[in-house]
């Protein structure tokens, strides 16, 4: 076998890897979704949810919301949204990816007014649907600037489009759609109105963006695309052959190739993953929302039974004689209240991940609560020993009343701890477990090649494997 021969066998097995990999990323993508939705649908079978109508009601739209992401999943189709300040050629990059005029231009600031939607097939395996955008900057067109953030949460690539020196606003925008999370390409639309000279010099300065910024990091070489999306008008010399000299304007031919190649590369690299990793984020939202909107509706059931197992477990240890079981008692009754709360809620829960819970708890209180449950256990075999002892010295009760006291009031507080730690991690929580979508998405991130773009989004995120 030739070294060529060689090379192309070895191009066809990463693609294959690539493939598969993806594959795997988009089925388990799926699997979270429905699960979520299940679940959800079987607390409305079993009547949980319809004693509470408004509870159903508050939680329509992101189940909703689920639906529609398991859909897109299903439909496979990839969404890539473009954004920029007005005039910055936005529609332009899009028709010279079309090869089409299909969105309209003009040098009005303004001409794109709402988001609109053009499907675009660059290959036979990849269907796509780009995403025009009104100009994050526009004068009176602050609804307009809400419509093109709401579709930042749709989008699964994002295209950036820049035309000169960088603004403040044009910077501001640039972090603020580096933090939702999504795989950003910055493209510097009419570079032909640039000498040759200063494009290198453009490009090492994008290259610098966010260099310093807590929040962001230069971006790479594949993050940054020049193109003439709709190039100037050029005066043209022709000699004809009697001699005559004329001069005519033309237009040279978009210059796009690099960006169509880069995309193209992203999405049969990672294109499904992509797909995997926004729909989880999706999912993962609307499943914290419908955790916080049931929180917020039941905030005052969740405190009576907290204050309710409080009391039962501090009345409890203080009568009980025996340190060992004080500890064991307080024990199931900090389960007891974390299965409570999470009945409450709506949400999953089963006496192993109970216990999970309250582990996480105890040793994510830096050392205060497991303080306070050994202050407890020292106490109890005080009042022990005072108990044992009070038949042969009556003044012995009162040692076993002052213990008994001091260890109910650590009982109490740590019950009430438990519960308020319980209620924090039952709204963040929800999304974890075994196909959780916040799971599901470290686990994505936790397998992708150091040479795609999201690596760079896990950089971005701070997760480190």
């Amino acid at each position: 076998m030739s070294i060529l021969e060689r090379v192309k066998a070895k191009s066809v097995d990463i693609m294959s890897v690539y493939r598969n990999l993806q594959e795997t990323h988009l089925n388990r993508a799926r699997a979270s979704l429905r699960q979520a939705l299940s679940w959800y649908g079987y607390l409305r079978k079993s009547g949980q949810l319809s004693s509470n109508p408004e509870l159903v009601g508050l939680m329509k739209p992101e189940l909703e919301a689920l639906n529609a992401t398991l859909n897109k999943l299903d439909s496979n189709v990839i969404r890539i949204a473009v954004f920029g300040l007005v005039s910055r050629g936005k529609s332009a990059v899009l028709n010279a990816l079309l090869g089409d005029k299909i969105l309209q231009t003009g040098p009005l600031n303004g001409v794109t007014q709402w988001p609109r939607s053009v499907r675009w097939q660059p290959s036979d395996k990849v269907l796509v649907e780009l995403i025009d955008t009104p100009g994050l900057d526009e004068i009176e067109g602050e609804s307009r600037a809400d419509m093109a953030r709401e579709v930042v949460h749709q989008a699964d690539l994002i295209l950036f489009v820049v035309s000169g020196d960088i603004t403040r606003t044009e910077y501001q925008a640039l972090l603020q759609l580096r933090r939702s999370q999504k795989p950003l390409i910055l493209v510097f639309n009419k570079i032909d109105l640039y000498p040759d000279t200063d494009q290198g010099a453009i490009y090492q300065n994008l290259q610098q963006l966010g260099a310093g910024h807590p929040e962001a990091k230069p971006l790479l070489p594949d993050e940054i695309v020049m193109v003439a999306a709709e190039p100037a008008a050029m005066e043209v010399r022709v000699e004809w052959p009697d001699g005559r000299v004329t001069y005519e304007w033309e237009t040279p031919p978009p210059q796009v190739d690099e960006l169509k190649e880069i995309i193209l590369n992203i999405l049969n690299r990672e294109g499904r993953s992509l797909l995997a990793l926004n729909a989880l984020i999706q999912a993962r939202d609307a499943e914290a929302a419908i955790a916080q909107k049931t929180i917020d509706l039941r905030e005052k059931e969740a405190e009576e039974i907290i204050w309710q197992f409080t009391k039962y477990k501090a009345l409890a240890v203080m009568l009980n004689p025996i340190a060992f079981l004080d500890i064991l008692g307080g024990t199931v009754a900090d389960l007891a209240l974390i299965r409570a709360l999470a009945r409450l809620y709506g949400l999953p829960m089963t006496s192993y991940e109970a216990g999970k819970i309250l582990k996480t708890i105890l040793f994510s209180s830096g050392g205060l609560l497991l303080g306070e449950l050994g202050s407890s256990f020292i106490l109890g075999l005080g009042k022990t020993t005072a108990a044992i002892a009070s038949g042969d010295n009556p003044s012995n009760i009162t040692a076993f009343a002052g213990s008994a006291i001091a260890q109910a009031g650590i009982a109490g507080y740590g019950a009430y701890s438990v519960g308020k730690a319980a209620q924090v991690y039952l709204e963040k929580g929800c999304t974890w477990g075994q196909l959780g979508a916040s799971s599901v998405i470290q686990e994505i991130l936790s397998q992708v090649d150091h040479n795609t773009i999201l690596y760079r989004l896990r950089q971005e995120l701070g997760i480190k494997y």
